[in-house]
Parts: structure tokens; sequence; C-alpha cells
């Protein structure tokens, strides 16, 4: 091989160890960090307390009925309504989750729609005895 040969070949190999990107591994994929933080805001979106009930499915096909008695960083408690017994769940085991309880943006609609329906039924009863001016 000729002199030229090789340096061409040096340059190459240079240039190609130069443009290597590093790449960390990552414990869990995207999709499932982005899983675990929907479900950790989904919990703690629906809060603590006897009012916090939750249906929760594990990845091992694991059922738990109850309320959130406390949420953290890395998990969270349910009790069972029934026996009273308290199961401490990682986010990253939860597979589905489905709170029972109303937001309070549904609560103000529901008490409006009543305050609404009671006042069309007092006008239509009372509409002789109103005074038009």
């Amino acid at each position: 091989m000729s002199k030229k040969t090789v340096c061409i070949v040096l340059v190459f190999l240079l240039t190609n160890l130069c443009s290597l990107k590093r790449v960390e591994a990552a414990p869990t994929s995207d999709k499932e960090a982005q899983f675990v933080e929907r479900v950790k805001e989904s919990i703690l979106k629906i809060g603590t307390g006897p009012n916090a009930r939750v249906e929760v499915k594990l990845r091992d096909n694991r059922k738990f009925k109850g309320y959130v008695s406390e949420a953290g960083d890395e998990s969270f408690a349910i009790v069972d309504a029934k026996s009273l017994t308290s199961t401490t769940i990682p986010y990253p085991q939860v597979k589905h989750v489905k709170g029972h309880n109303l937001s309070t943006g549904a609560k103000i609609a529901i008490g409006v729609g009543i305050a609404v329906g009671v006042l069309v039924i007092l006008i239509v009863a009372f509409k002789d005895h109103i005074i038009a001016y």
C-alpha cells in the first residue's frame, strides 16, 4: 500500500471516530416514563381520602378497589373499603387507573343545573302570581 492510501484510510477512520454520538442507557423507555407520569398525575388529581375512590389494575392483572390514602413520588397507597387493608403500589406497576369521583367543575355544573331547574319550575308554577311591569 502506498503512503497516500494509508493516510486517506486513517483520515476516514479518525473522522468516523470523532462523529460518534454518545448514547445513554435508559432504565425505561420514553413511552413507559410518560405513562408513569400520566398515572402519577391522575392519582394526584384524584386526591387522597375516603372521597378519592379508584379502581387500579396492575401489570400482573391484579385489581384493587378502594380509596387513595396517600400519594408520594414513587408510590401510592390504596385502602380497601371493605376490609380496610392498605396496599402500597409503585407507579410503574400500574396498567390502568379509573377514578370514581367527580371533578370540582362537574360538581359546580351539576349545582348550577339543579338551581336553573328549580327556578324554571318555580316560574312555571307561579306564572299567574308574577306581576309584569
